[in-house]
């Protein structure tokens, strides 16, 4: 047997990967499946229809009921709970359970309860205590009850953002971004006794000629636009009023922006995944597009996102 089962655990499983750990007062069931190097601390239970990745952490009094699946390099904190069945009756067991998953990397705190049915997406970081009742997308983090976005975290798993209105609004330029052929504008702006006024010329100051705009307004602050890549649109964004987060990620490299000025403008390129977040209540986000409306043009799925990347890197 090439894994430690302490002499003081049960577990029930012969399908355990090499190097794996499974300590004292946890409970394996027959079914389960667990990957290599695989840490499952003591007083943890983990039933039948489970499959746990590779290199999971899992600490103190977890419960992984059926319809868990675990990815690679998950951490789970301690006492962190999975629910599986939306509407508990004892003695009633429904046909199947929801699938709950916990894509690769993401880590989950301590005493957070992850109702049925969530995909907690890869990257992401639930703090401490929350109760997830939507799927969290790829590198959030969520914290609350309910569990609400209150930032995300960069290419290294750390939160990192770009206070753009730090720069005095009256000095102009472009900063790059580490995201690909992403950049931040800095507009001009126009003062005089009548009020301000801030302009942007097409294509001098805006790298493209638009052929749409759109409006987003009366946004809740605790929804998400956005979660989307363009293959060949060309977006410009800008906060009009009020302000909003906007995170940039081209596969390999994150970055947050906050648009919180009208002489402030984002440039998000073709295969640039972008997501608009924390939008104030007087929040509106004027978007110049290089294409009309294309449908296909779009990609919703963020791992057919990576697919696509990757494939056309050379």
């Amino acid at each position: 047997m090439d894994y430690f089962v302490h002499p003081q655990a049960l577990c029930e499983t012969k399908k355990v990967g090499a190097g794996t750990r499974i300590w004292a007062f946890a409970h394996v069931l027959e079914g389960a499946v667990i990957g290599r190097d695989v840490n499952v601390c003591d007083h943890t239970f983990i039933e039948n229809d489970v499959v746990i990745g590779d290199r999971v952490t899992i600490k103190c009094g977890v419960q992984l009921w059926d319809g868990v699946r675990v990815e690679d390099d998950v951490f789970i904190g301690p006492n962190a709970t999975f629910a599986n069945d939306r509407f508990p009756r004892s003695k009633v067991y429904p046909e199947t359970f929801l699938a709950t998953v916990a894509c690769r990397r993401a880590s989950i705190g301590a005493n957070a309860t992850i109702l049925p049915g969530m995909t907690i997406g890869q990257n992401a970081v639930v703090g401490a205590g929350a109760v997830v009742t939507r799927p969290i997308p790829p590198h959030a983090i969520v914290m609350g009850n309910p569990a609400r976005i209150r930032g995300y975290v960069d290419s290294e798993g750390r939160e990192r953002r770009v206070e753009a209105s730090a720069t005095p609004a009256e000095i102009q330029g472009v900063v790059r971004s580490r995201v690909r052929n992403v950049s931040l504008h800095r507009l001009p702006l126009n003062r005089d006794m009548r009020g301000s006024l801030a302009v942007g010329e097409f294509p001098r100051e805006i790298p493209f000629v638009p052929k749409r705009y759109f409006v987003v307004f009366d946004v809740p602050s605790s929804e998400i636009r956005g979660e989307h890549a363009h293959r060949t649109c060309h977006l410009f964004l800008v906060c009009v009023r009020g302000a909003c987060s906007v995170v940039a990620d081209d596969g390999e490299n994150r970055e947050e922006f906050r648009l919180d000025h009208p002489t402030l403008g984002l440039h998000l390129p073709p295969m640039v995944w972008g997501t608009q977040y924390n939008h104030t209540s007087d929040a509106v986000l004027l978007v110049f597009a290089s294409d009309y409306y294309d449908p296909a043009d779009y990609i919703r799925d963020y791992q057919a996102f990576l697919g696509e990347v990757r494939g056309s890197l050379p």
